[in-house]
């Protein structure tokens, strides 16, 4: 477990740990002002790069499993699958715009092939949760893979299944209920999202730690898991 170089109060500390993400974000005065928080730049795609975007609930526990694989070029946190354009966070998280958090996978598929980064999704999320992801709840915390063509959906749906059938010799029962849905636009998050398990550690690990997400990622996938 992460430790603190000046302990906080215990009391403080519980609470913190106790937070989902909305409320984490709140805490730490990431809040939306009344003016517009800048988003991150969506970097094009370069010559021979390709990219995914995944929904696994909270995005900034999504970044860093993938920032992890050698071939993996940039993550961005961002939105995904609703009715708005260029929505922020206050939006989304409210539920009304029925966009997930997701996040944008660029990456060389001559070092790193997207069937790889199928089976690194699979292992860093609870598919078999319709209602969001761990202790972060509601639609826009729901896991889902955005798929582009014919192609990608069927690696996609060839890798669901070879996940449910890794829960299943784990002796988990339960579905998976993980969509596979067509490709959408992709929109960046606001900066102060963006790499925030580098930017705010001991906040992020916290988190992390309170949200049960590291433990429930064990029961499911065992030493597969994160």
């Amino acid at each position: 477990m992460f430790l603190l170089r000046t302990p906080l109060p215990w009391l403080f500390l519980m609470s913190l740990m106790s937070l989902g993400c909305s409320e984490l974000r709140a805490s730490a005065g990431a809040e939306e002002s009344p003016v517009r928080s800048p988003v991150a730049p969506v970097t094009p795609l370069e010559a021979g790069q390709a990219e995914v975007v995944f929904a696994g609930g909270c995005f900034w526990c999504m970044e860093a499993p993938f920032d992890r694989i050698p071939g993996v070029v940039s993550t961005t946190s961002g939105y995904a699958g609703g009715a708005i354009v260029h929505p922020t966070y206050r939006e989304v998280s409210s539920g009304r715009t029925r966009h997930l958090e997701v996040i944008r996978v660029v990456y060389d598929p001559e070092r790193v092939t997207f069937n790889q980064l199928l089976e690194v999704f699979w292992h860093n999320v609870d598919p078999t949760d319709d209602g969001g992801q761990f202790c972060d709840r509601g639609h826009h915390y729901t896991s889902a893979i955005f798929a582009r063509g014919a192609e990608e959906r069927r690696a996609a749906q060839a890798s669901l299944e070879r996940a449910q059938n890794e829960l299943r010799s784990r002796g988990q029962t339960e579905p998976i209920v993980t969509p596979i849905r067509e490709s959408t636009t992709f929109y960046a998050a606001e900066g102060y999202h963006q790499d925030y398990y580098r930017t705010n550690p001991r906040r992020y690990t916290q988190y992390r730690t309170g949200c049960g997400r590291d433990r429930r990622l064990s029961e499911l996938w065992g030493s597969s898991a994160h």
